[in-house]
């Protein structure tokens, strides 16, 4: 599957949709008595570039919303907040083509640092499309948001089973019959809104596939004391290279760590496993 089946189509056309405001006031249900409501807040940010210890923010987008947590639907949008910053050095002309943002547009802004300690202290999850990413930023920039529950949704949904190929946000979108003008970041988090609370999902909705998710600890696989030939085949298969520490590692959930330790047995350490298994708590997820 690509598109959803619910999308509307002319003769051999797709009909997309723009997202505006009123397409997402449209989706609030309001609480029940039924209700176990759950605040989000959904979070994203542009960057100088992608180095997520040297690079600078120069564009925040919040925005908190209470959701009922087994049916997924919207209850009520409670706070917002954006804003340019200005990183102090030039941007460079890719990231300006990429996000629309330009030198004079930042020149003299600053993020209300204390404004978003607030709407983050008042959340249950943070989420973000590629949390690894804003994480990394929000926490060399904020000291609460280390200690958050983070969730991922390109992670913590399994895109693939409900018939994805991709997972990148504008892909998503198009697939589920909208567009909207990407890489600006309040933008970038309404999209990601209205995706995982897509009318189209009567039940299971992604947003709730996410929730449950975040809530699960899972396990970083260390490859520790590797052959150095084995770099490519642990790439290969999604192992990452931590610099720091001079290791590759993996995250797995708890039903594959066997599986993970037998392949790392016969591809890396012939015959005798040399790595380690950590249990990664959920307010740790996505530090690294």
């Amino acid at each position: 599957m690509s598109f959803i089946e619910s999308i509307k189509k002319t003769g051999t056309k797709i009909n997309l949709y723009k997202l505006n405001k009123d397409v997402l006031e449209k989706q609030i249900h309001g609480t029940t008595l039924f209700s176990n409501v759950m605040n989000i807040c959904f979070i994203d940010l542009e960057t100088t570039g992608l180095n997520k210890e040297e690079d600078k923010i120069i564009e925040i987008a919040l925005k908190t919303v209470k959701i009922d947590k087994a049916e997924g639907n919207i209850i009520s949008f409670d706070d917002k907040y954006e804003s340019f910053q200005d990183p102090g050095i030039e941007i460079e002309e890719k990231i300006s083509l990429i996000t629309g943002i330009t030198d004079s547009m930042v020149t003299g802004h600053e993020i209300n640092w204390k404004k978003v300690n607030e709407i983050v202290n008042n959340t249950d999850i943070m989420i973000a499309h590629n949390a690894r990413f804003d994480r990394a930023f929000l926490d060399r920039n904020m000291p609460l948001s280390k200690d958050k529950v983070w969730a991922c949704s390109v992670s913590d949904i399994d895109w693939l089973h409900r018939g994805f190929a991709k997972s990148s946000l504008e892909l998503l979108s198009t697939w589920h019959g909208f567009y909207y003008e990407s890489h600006r970041a309040m933008n970038d988090v309404d999209a990601l809104i209205h995706l995982l609370t897509h009318p189209s999902y009567k039940e299971n909705k992604p947003v709730t596939e996410l929730i449950n998710n975040s809530q699960i600890p899972y396990y970083e696989v260390i490859a520790s004391n590797s052959p150095y030939e084995t770099k490519d085949i642990l790439r290969s298969h999604n192992y990452r290279w931590n610099g720091e520490n001079k290791y590759w590692w993996k995250c797995v959930n708890k039903d594959d760590i066997d599986q993970e330790r037998s392949w790392l047995t016969d591809n890396v350490y012939n015959g005798y496993f040399m790595g380690i298994v950590e249990e990664v708590l959920i307010q740790d997820k996505y530090k690294k």
